[in-house]
Order: C-alpha cells, then sequence, then structure tokens
C-alpha cells in the first residue's frame, strides 16, 4: 500500500493532467490541506515535493505550488499521416501527435457526430462536388483529459464512405487505424494530401467550445486528401486552439532545376 503522501500527490497530479488545475493555478495552501485532513503538515509537504521532481508543480516563498506551464503538444506534419500508423498499425494522427509529445492519450478522447449535410462553397471546392450537393460530416472534437484541444470536420462524397464505419458516430476513431485505414480497406488509399493554415479571431461559438481564454487565436487547417490518380476522398476543417499546439514539418527540400535536367 503506497504511503498517504504518495497516494496525496498521485490524486493532485491526476486532477492537474485532467485540467481541473490550469497552468499557472495555485494548488491548496499546507495548512488548509492539513485543516481539511488530508495529513500531516509533513505529508503534504512530501506530497507538493514530490509533484515538483515530477515537473508538474513549482514551489517558491510568497507564492504558493503552482501548476506549471505545459509545454504545447507537438502537432506533427508529414509523419502523422506514416501509413505504417494508420495501415499497420493502431495510431491515428491525433495519436501519433500524443506519442511524438510523451503525452499520455485515450482513444475516446475523440467523440464525434457523423450527418448528411449540403456542402457549402468552401466544401464543395475541396471536394470537388456542387455547392449544395450532399455529403457526409464527420465532425470531431479532441481532448487532452477534459480540456478541448482542437476540433475537426472531415467530408467525404457518400459513395466512397456509405455503409462504412467512418459515418458511425461511435466515440474515437472510426475503428483500427481510422477513417485512412477504413477508406484504404474501400480501394481509396491515400497518396498525397495538401494543408493550408492561417490564424484567426475564434468566434463565440469556438471561445465556448475549445475553452479559450480571453485574446487566444485559433490556428484554422484546411486539409485535402487524394488518392495516387487524384480523386479527393477528403476534405476537412480543423480549428485548433493555438497555444495548445507547436507545429512541426520536416521535408525534403525540392530542386526544380533538377527535376527538369532529369
Amino acid at each position: 500500500m503506497a504511503p498517504k503522501w504518495r497516494e496525496l500527490a498521485d490524486r493532485f497530479a491526476e486532477q492537474i493532467k485532467g485540467g481541473q488545475y490550469p497552468p499557472g493555478a495555485q494548488l491548496p495552501q499546507i495548512r488548509e490541506l492539513v485543516e481539511a485532513g488530508e495529513g500531516s503538515k509533513e505529508t503534504v509537504h512530501k506530497a507538493y515535493k514530490a509533484l515538483e521532481a515530477e515537473g508538474l508543480v513549482t514551489s517558491t516563498r510568497g507564492h504558493g505550488t503552482v501548476v506549471r506551464p505545459r509545454a504545447a503538444l507537438k502537432r506533427l506534419g508529414i509523419a502523422r499521416y506514416d501509413k505504417a500508423k494508420w495501415r499497420d498499425s493502431d495510431e491515428v494522427a491525433f495519436i501519433a501527435d500524443r506519442v511524438a509529445s510523451g503525452r499520455a492519450y485515450k482513444r475516446n478522447e475523440q467523440t464525434q457526430t457523423v450527418s448528411r449535410v449540403e456542402a457549402d462553397s468552401l466544401v464543395a471546392e475541396g471536394l470537388g462536388v456542387q455547392v449544395g450537393a450532399e455529403v457526409y460530416a464527420r465532425a470531431r472534437l479532441v481532448k487532452e483529459g477534459v480540456q478541448p484541444t482542437h476540433t475537426l470536420t472531415s467530408y467525404y462524397r457518400p459513395g466512397h464512405v456509405e455503409g462504412t464505419r467512418i459515418v458511425d458516430p461511435t466515440p474515437g476513431p472510426a475503428g483500427r487505424g481510422g477513417g485512412y485505414r477504413v477508406l484504404y480497406d474501400a480501394g481509396y488509399e491515400i497518396d498525397h494530401m495538401r494543408e493550408a493554415l492561417f490564424a484567426r479571431i475564434p468566434t463565440a461559438d469556438e471561445v465556448q467550445l475549445l475553452q479559450l481564454p480571453a485574446g487566444e487565436p485559433v490556428v484554422e487547417l484546411h486539409r485535402t486528401t487524394y488518392t495516387a490518380d487524384g480523386t479527393v476522398v477528403e476534405f476537412a476543417v480543423g480549428i485548433h486552439a493555438a497555444s495548445r499546439f507547436a507545429w512541426e514539418y520536416d521535408f525534403k527540400v525540392p530542386d526544380s532545376a533538377q527535376d527538369k535536367k532529369g
């Protein structure tokens, strides 16, 4: 059985990681916990020292014990779509980001709703369909613990996904390997994609949904996914809390002059 100070430290660690104590929040004073029956002064002090050793808090005279700012999640570029991750394993894109960041995850931290909607001008252009055409919208909200990190809505032509797990609204990825594995099994292997990013002021609904602090912008992502023959099999729009991600891209530098010689 773990000593009481360890149990107390583990409880606070879980609350910090779950977002109940956000970065910059002050933990209760030692005397407050002692008075609340959480243990002796020595017990609480040991628990807080353990949290400090684990890098979760800082303790300074006059400021108490404060939750440290959390490093932004790595939002991988090309590497997050590695076929080996979703075709041969079960590491869908948001999980790949967590693994690269050394952070824990649960599959049900992605929830979703699936519906048939009429394509607006943005979606119609992205998918290459007529404005007003019926398409599937798979809208996901992704959280880390209890804190939302981003939304991602993927749009598909019905003929590509009808009857597949992509249109199943069960929380979590669309089965083993997620949506790209579903497309692969249906004969639509993804080959290349284009991503466009831009920052903007969030809407009131986005502030509420992503639990954004005052003044924080969002990064909007537009992703178009193609098969080798150029067929668009997914157009996605993501809204990311700007401070919660560090975007990372690794790619070979092109040399168009050499290409022309070849």
